[in-house]
């Protein structure tokens, strides 16, 4: 037979057994209000930060914070004034909106003509234009580039040089390659000299911009070409979505079909 002792030992060990399980399943109990731990794995989750306890305490902090809130919210009473729970509705309201607008055009889709439509506009970019594939040497001194310059014209091989002595940490280890470029998305100074070339020639003077003297080559040139429109699809799709006239027309249309199908009296 057990002592009195021993069956109040034998239940208090009992009872911290079964709420272990519990503990477990909880993030934070804040006045006795418990917060699952899914709730804070969910949270660290949608952080995009590396799962850490430093990432966790910020998370569960928060968790306590929004909880905090909440309690004091109902306790002093806010959440039964009107001017709040019709702001807490309204943002209901506009919640489910957005949400069921989403879930429209992802189902509904783009239309194809506006697909064709916006890739027209887009295409008109590329006419007109060229792209240079090009390759260039970068110095300090412009002494250093007229040497490197006269030796390249003596015979000497420029991407073997480019290797050697280019400052440029991109292109220096691809013997200069900058590969296919505008003259658009170049410094000014590098682009006017660049455009001068024909296929295979290099400048004939260093040509100096806010990075230091420039030997420049042309490898070749070509009309610029634009992508197709399966190509894209997915970025055209992402343009007109995000367009502004484009949503009122289209929550119009569902709201148009909501309606059509409706019993309203």
């Amino acid at each position: 037979m057990f002592n009195t002792r021993q069956i109040l030992s034998i239940s208090a060990i009992s009872a911290s057994l079964l709420t272990l399980p519990a503990i477990a399943q909880n993030a934070v109990i804040v006045n006795g209000k418990a917060i699952p731990k899914a709730q804070l794995d969910k949270l660290v989750q949608k952080s995009g930060q590396p799962d850490n306890p430093q990432v966790r305490d910020q998370a569960r902090e928060m968790l306590v914070t929004r909880e905090l809130i909440i309690q004091e919210a109902n306790n002093r009473g806010v959440t039964q004034k009107e001017s709040v729970r019709e702001q807490l509705e309204q943002s209901r309201v506009g919640i489910l909106v957005a949400a069921v607008f989403e879930d429209y055009v992802e189902k509904e889709g783009v239309a194809d003509a506006d697909i064709k439509a916006a890739y027209e506009q887009v295409k008109l970019q590329y006419t007109g234009g060229k792209e240079y594939h090009v390759e260039h040497i970068l110095v300090e001194k412009e002494s250093d580039a007229k040497a490197i310059t006269a030796q390249i014209k003596a015979g000497g091989n420029f991407e073997e040089i480019a290797k050697a002595k280019s400052k440029d940490p991109g292109s220096a280890p691809n013997g200069g390659d900058l590969g296919w470029v505008s003259d658009k998305a170049l410094v000014p100074e590098f682009s006017k000299a660049m455009v001068q070339l024909k296929k295979g020639q290099i400048t004939d003077k260093p040509v100096k911009t806010q990075y230091g003297w420039h030997i420049i080559k042309v490898d070749d040139v070509r009309e610029v070409k634009a992508p197709t429109m399966e190509e894209m699809k997915d970025q055209l799709k992402q343009m007109i979505t995000s367009d502004q006239n484009w949503q009122k027309a289209k929550f119009g249309e569902m709201m148009q079909k909501l309606r059509a199908k409706a019993k309203v009296q």
